[in-house]
């Protein structure tokens, strides 16, 4: 049966339609997926967990129509990626990564956009590239990571065994309610088996196995914050914060740690929770686009 706009899709026809949209490509011995869209300056945008490329679908056009290309790859572990076992995972590992899917996509230098995750592996890459960084829009990040706590949802998956346990209750009926509890503004925002394509995209091929990795490879460390605010203190690119007014996974607390860490005087709030991406991709890349226009003059 083919699907129109006013036929639900199901969630395996959601992520065969997101596989169809982008391209696979190889990096550092991993092969990945990415989504790119329009064309000018790159804005590369990095997903955290438990997300993936898939994140950005919205934002990428909203990025075109301002006259940037819009580019957004899945770390290996997570999306589309392939999930090597002997994979290093932690941040530092997925920053070399980073750097290596950078270079195999033949982007110079870009506007970053970081989210969650994304924050700490993307400023990595940057203290690493400070020249290649045209602007950098932080999205409900921590930056401050010695004492870094994993919100709720989060922190069973870091523990051994009960780990796997937690992963085997994602399942469609707990996940949605828990989706939307934590990461929706906007209930009309996304459908169920938006929703539910999360889930399954992340536990494909493995059963979540890296994801696990993953969430048991971050680095909350004394070393790891003097890396990542000596970068953003002596990053010469314009830097910008916003975050969801209602986010209770990474709240205001982690957002003013933020702000203090690049000096700036304030976030940028938008109505939305923690997957701003999902409720507010339109006003999320009118703002990205006006800083990339602010470094141009």
């Amino acid at each position: 049966m083919k699907t129109t706009r006013d036929t639900p899709r199901s969630a395996r026809q959601i992520i065969n339609a997101h596989e169809q949209s982008g391209r696979m490509f190889d990096a550092g011995g991993v092969r990945s997926f990415v989504l790119e869209s329009g064309s000018g300056e790159a804005v590369v945008c990095l997903h955290g967990v438990p997300s993936s490329s898939f994140l950005y679908r919205k934002l990428l056009p909203e990025l075109a129509r301002e006259g940037l290309k819009g580019i957004a790859f899945d770390f290996p572990g997570l999306g589309l990626a392939e999930r090597p076992d002997n994979f290093d995972y932690s941040w530092t590992g997925l920053a070399d990564w980073t750097g290596e899917a950078i270079d195999a996509l033949g982007i110079d230098r870009c506007h970053l956009v970081v989210h969650d995750i994304g924050g700490p592996i993307g400023i990595e890459w940057a203290s690493r590239n400070p020249d290649r960084v045209l602007s950098l829009t932080i999205l409900n990040a921590p930056v401050r990571v010695a004492d870094f706590r994993r919100p709720w949802p989060m922190h069973p998956f870091s523990i051994a065994r009960i780990g796997e346990l937690w992963l085997a209750l994602m399942r469609r009926p707990f996940w949605v309610p828990l989706f939307r509890l934590v990461g929706l503004q906007h209930q009309n925002a996304m459908t169920n088996a938006e929703i539910n394509a999360y889930i399954d995209v992340l536990k494909r091929n493995d059963g979540g196995k890296a994801f696990l990795k993953i969430m048991r490879g971050f680095e909350l460390t004394e070393q790891k914050q003097d890396l990542l605010l000596r970068a953003l203190r002596r990053l010469a690119a314009p830097i910008q914060i916003i975050w969801g007014q209602n986010d209770t996974m990474l709240g205001r607390d982690r957002m003013q740690q933020a702000v203090d860490a690049v000096g700036a005087t304030q976030a940028e709030l938008l109505p939305g929770k923690h997957f701003l991406q999902e409720d507010n991709a339109h006003a999320l890349a009118a703002k990205i686009a006006l800083l990339a226009r602010s470094q141009r003059n």
